[in-house]
Order: C-alpha cells, then sequence, then structure tokens
C-alpha cells in the first residue's frame, strides 16, 4: 500500500524549526504494523532532515554553522540576483538534502528518543513550503 499527500506548511522564519507534529498531522499512522515514511521538500533553498529535538539550543548552533559554511555576500558568488541570502540557502539545501526517509513501526515514526523532523529554512522569507509526505506499507 502507498498513501501520499502533499502539504503547505505556513511561513517559518530563517532558521532550524521542528515540523514533526505537522508531519503526524498530515499522514496519520495508525495501523501500519511497518513501513517508510518519505519526506521530500519541493525547493532547492530550504531542507529537511532529522536531528536533536529536545534542546533548543542545537538550533541555534546548526544556523551558527551553517551560516559560517555558506556565509552571505561571499565575494566568489555569481548568482546573486534573488538577494544575499539565496545562493548560501541553495548551497546549504545541497548540504543537509531535500529529503529523509523515517521507518514507521507499529504505528509510529520509529526515531530515537530525541530526534525529531526538521524544516532548515534558509531564506530571510522563504515563505510556505511544500511537501511530498509518501508512505509506503
Amino acid at each position: 500500500m502507498v498513501k501520499q499527500r502533499e502539504i503547505v506548511l505556513p511561513p517559518f522564519p530563517r532558521g532550524f524549526h521542528l515540523i514533526t507534529d505537522y508531519i503526524l498531522e498530515a499522514m496519520p499512522l495508525e495501523g501500519v504494523e511497518a513501513g517508510v515514511l518519505h519526506i521530500f521538500i519541493k525547493h532547492t533553498s530550504a531542507a529537511i532532515m532529522v536531528n536533536e529535538s529536545y534542546d533548543p539550543s542545537v538550533r541555534v548552533d546548526l544556523e551558527a554553522a551553517f551560516d559560517r559554511l555558506a556565509p552571505e555576500n561571499a565575494p566568489y558568488y555569481t548568482h546573486v540576483l534573488e538577494g544575499p541570502d539565496d545562493m548560501p540557502a541553495h548551497i546549504k539545501t545541497a548540504l543537509i538534502g531535500t529529503d529523509i526517509h523515517i521507518p514507521v513501526t507499529y504505528g509510529r515514526l520509529n526515531l530515537g528518543t530525541w530526534q525529531g523532523i526538521y524544516l532548515c529554512e534558509f531564506r530571510n522569507r522563504g515563505g510556505r513550503r511544500k511537501l511530498v509526505l509518501t508512505l509506503v506499507y
């Protein structure tokens, strides 16, 4: 069996945002004994990942680290027409990626104790982001 839903997240400010609850609301997992949830973001300036969900300082540190890896206004960028945050956003997305797979076991995401699903918003005003959720079971 396969279920697929496309959802639109509300706009988030630049940063790393836990969206696990949005995913579970859009794709109920009750009755799924074993499967895989694939999550794909339909954008090139935002990413999706699994990471630490307990301590909010992780989100602050992630943003600081990625801003050092791909700074705004670097003199070597040629793709600059969409603003100083655009090319760094593409680089950050390339580093993290646009999709993840999470096992589903007995109606629950089989995540580690402190893991959560993140929207990584790299634009200052990224707007509403579209996700495709595909559950295979």
